[in-house]
């Protein structure tokens, strides 16, 4: 089975790629543009050791898009590829709407014209916006209140129509919060760990009882890989822990794992910031047989374990 993975070398994708790579039932086609959001050499260490034909390329590249489709027999596709950072989406939405909208709708054509048995598309928590029923449902009203997240739905209402009009298979997983080793240095759990084992100060906007549903890389894994495989027309799952964690928790568990005192300075709340995210996990666990495995302190454990292993000293 051939297996096209868009945002190959970041975070998810290649995590993603290393599990599959492990069953040793596919060919991984990946796609990257590497760009400059975060340090691109993290993402080339992402990749180093993994066998992959590789094609560093832009979504937002039709014709190069369609050259691989062309060389390669795709047959399932996991769409991971997207400008990421709800801060970053409010001072720069454009480029959310060229990567995240026009990137994916290329994706939609070439599958359709090249008719690929499943699309694996990465949603986000953050289309929940502040929805007050708690734990978030698949079958919620959504109320996006930054342009990430407002793009991240349009593309769901995308493969939705594209479900439709051409019976694509699709599933669209809503990520909440994932973290773990090698994780995006621009996300909380990474970047506190980096500060506090400085002694430098970090910033937390509000009073820090902010919570998130922070879920550990190797299930957001087994839930992207399980979806590949069964067998339903058009889905939103969530993936998520449903535990939320306090931020001042957060920042905690990584002072005590580093054996350093955290140094905080409150701010005022960031407009796009949502209160809190909680995934309700039901169709996870029924569909996809879904229950996660790593809680928040085994996690952050294992997180300040590879960074002090791998990256400290190193930035």
């Amino acid at each position: 089975m051939n297996v096209l993975i868009t945002g190959i070398a970041g975070f998810i994708g290649s995590s993603t790629a290393r599990e599959l790579l492990k069953k040793g039932n596919c060919n991984i086609i990946g796609i990257d543009n590497f760009n400059d959001y975060y340090n691109p050499k993290f993402k080339e260490e992402n990749i180093r050791d993994l066998k992959i034909k590789l094609y560093r390329c832009d979504i937002r590249d039709i014709n190069k898009l369609k050259q691989i489709f062309h060389e390669n027999k795709i047959e399932k596709i996991i769409h991971l590829a997207s400008m990421v950072g709800v801060r970053y989406s409010i001072t720069n939405p454009l480029i959310y709407e060229e990567v995240n909208i026009k990137g994916t709708l290329n994706l939609l054509e070439l599958a359709k014209e090249y008719k690929c048995k499943k699309i694996v598309f990465s949603s986000s928590s953050s289309i929940y916006g502040n929805n007050k029923k708690i734990p978030f449902s698949e079958e919620d009203n959504v109320s996006p209140i930054s342009p990430y997240a407002a793009t991240k739905r349009s593309a769901e209402i995308l493969c939705h129509t594209y479900h439709m009009l051409y019976q694509i298979p699709i599933i669209c997983l809503r990520f909440f919060t994932v973290y773990g080793p090698s994780g995006r240095p621009d996300m909380a759990p990474y970047k506190f760990t980096e500060k506090i084992l400085n002694n430098q100060e970090i910033e937390v906007y509000g009073d820090g009882t902010a919570k998130r549903d922070y879920t550990y890389i190797t299930d957001i894994v087994y839930g992207i890989i399980k979806s590949l495989d069964i067998d339903i027309g058009y889905k939103i799952i969530n993936l998520g822990d449903n535990n939320p964690v306090e931020l001042n928790k957060l920042i905690s568990l990584i002072g005590k794992n580093l054996n350093k005192k955290p140094k905080i300075i409150f701010k005022e709340p960031q407009i796009g910031d949502v209160e809190q995210t909680y995934a309700d996990i039901r169709a996870a666990k029924t569909l996809l047989g879904y229950e996660p495995k790593v809680k928040i302190k085994e996690g952050i454990e294992l997180l300040c374990h590879w960074y002090l292993k791998n990256r400290a000293g190193s930035n």
